[in-house]
């Protein structure tokens, strides 16, 4: 408790750019391990209320700049790269999209910390699932698997909302769908992840903004370090023949400090 009120001193005894400097790289931090495997928002979310000083629903409104300009930056390399089919989203997109506007739409109205009990038993289930039988992380995209709509709808629909409430742990959510569910390849599913979330982050941007709930300029700040980390993290990814693997110990490592920060502090 001391070393935390501590830190809380010297933060306030820090000039605003000295701030924005330590929020900037954080967010690099985060924009690089969103692009990889997801939960970069628990660290954006940290900077913007306890360095930052915004309230939680500011911070869940102003944490959409970044994520939007960090997905678009993301999917145009990962397009450039040929990890992005367009012809093949269409049956993603709109399941997804229709559940983050309802899930946006509620998050405006009730606060998404309520959520954090039940989001750390959420962690361990998806560790759980990614330690078991690793190698079907590692394996290429099956384009002969043809998913039952009425399978992918009802999870992309939750997938959705859940990302249009609180974006925090989406982007694992979101591999977890589409490489154990869907069969694609871990940086293919990366690739579709970035774009889709960049689409429907676009209008969610819009209603928070309505409400007041977007700070343009700490926003702006944190949208700077968020694209650097994921446009330079997205080109390793697309380049480097060690990605699968990288983005696959990233994904456990995000997993398990996750956790261990739920449960734990």
């Amino acid at each position: 408790m001391k070393a935390l009120l501590d830190c809380t001193v010297s933060l306030k005894g820090m000039t605003d750019i000295q701030l924005y400097l330590i929020a900037i790289v954080g967010a690099m931090f985060a924009g690089g391990i969103n692009t990889l495997a997801g939960n970069g928002s628990a660290i954006t979310l940290t900077i913007l209320t306890e360095i930052l000083g915004l309230t939680p629903n500011m911070a869940n409104g102003t944490n959409r700049i970044g994520v939007f300009t960090q997905c678009t930056a993301t999917s145009w390399v990962f397009y450039k790269n040929g990890k992005l089919n367009l012809s093949n989203t269409k049956k993603y997109v709109y399941p997804i999209f229709i559940g983050a506007i309802a899930g946006a739409i509620l998050a405006l109205n009730v606060s998404n910390e309520q959520f954090r009990s039940v989001f750390r038993f959420m962690m361990v289930f998806m560790l759980i699932a990614v330690l078991v039988k690793p190698k079907r992380w590692l394996r290429k995209t099956d384009a002969d698997f043809q998913p039952k709509w009425y399978i992918y709808w009802p999870l992309l629909l939750a997938l959705g909302f859940y990302g249009g409430f609180i974006q925090m742990g989406m982007g694992v959510f979101f591999l977890i769908i589409m490489v154990l569910g869907m069969r694609l390849n871990i940086i293919e599913g990366n690739a579709l992840k970035s774009f889709v979330i960049a689409l429907y982050t676009l209008v969610i941007i819009f209603l928070f903004h309505y409400q007041g709930l977007i700070d343009w300029k700490l926003g702006g700040i944190m949208a700077v370090g968020q694209t650097i980390g994921g446009y330079f993290t997205a080109r390793f990814a697309s380049k480097s023949k060690w990605a699968d693997q990288v983005a696959y110990y990233v994904l456990i490592v995000v997993l398990i400090l996750a956790i261990g920060k739920l449960f734990f502090t």
